[in-house]
């Protein structure tokens, strides 16, 4: 009698025991990967855009690819042009070190409502603008602490060249209406990147053009 209940309940376990690992594969198969549960992941709440007191002194206004060539056939980028040509105004009223970077065209292809003065410096490279180039040395030997990016493509040059500022120890101002891309997630994951990353997010301000103050 003692032998037959042993049984029936070695039984029930490894029914239930079946039943507890299917349910677990089933579940694995519903969602393997995070593209399996791309549609169903809810978007976070909208970074808080704060306002920014520019130390003219020390911070330097970097105009990212603002080319033709990348500018001109996306609409975002050039509705963001009248924008940044103020601020750009504001920044050369203040005397601020001003920096141009490019894709690998020449500079006389920046558009002509941002176009550089001769004595601005420029650095041409990939979507980091640190890499292969003078920006660092340059911004060090104007004793620049912040750097202020706006420009074209957001997930791009946007987010490349401000990740790779924080993480050399330089404070990230990123007006959001002052970069631009192809489509507007890109924006939203470049600024939700920019925000939340380890060791980046700490270094970075996420604001609009109309908060900082000069």
């Amino acid at each position: 009698m003692e032998s037959r209940s042993v049984s029936v309940t070695l039984k029930r376990g490894f029914v239930l025991g079946l039943l507890c690992w299917g349910s677990i594969f089933a579940n694995a198969a519903q969602g393997q990967t995070i593209v399996d549960d791309w549609t169903s992941i809810k978007v976070p709440p909208a970074p808080e855009l704060k306002p920014v007191k520019v130390d003219t002194g020390s911070t330097a206004l970097i105009v990212l690819d603002i080319v033709k060539q990348i500018c001109s056939p996306r609409p975002r980028c050039v509705a963001s042009l009248p924008r940044i040509q103020k601020v750009l105004g504001q920044a050369r009223d203040k005397g601020m070190l001003v920096v141009y970077t490019l894709a690998g065209q020449p500079l006389a292809d920046v558009l002509p409502e941002v176009t550089p003065r001769a004595e601005e410096p420029s650095v041409s490279s990939g979507p980091d603008k640190f890499l292969n180039t003078s920006l660092e040395q340059i911004l060090k030997d104007k004793g620049i602490k912040t750097v202020i990016v706006v420009g074209t493509s957001a997930e791009g040059a946007v987010l490349n060249t401000g990740a790779a500022a924080a993480l050399r120890g330089i404070k990230v101002v990123v007006p959001v209406d002052g970069m631009s891309a192809i489509n507007p997630f890109s924006e939203l994951y470049t600024a939700f990147h920019l925000a939340n990353a380890p060791r980046i997010g700490t270094q970075v301000t996420l604001t609009k053009l109309d908060l900082l103050g000069f």
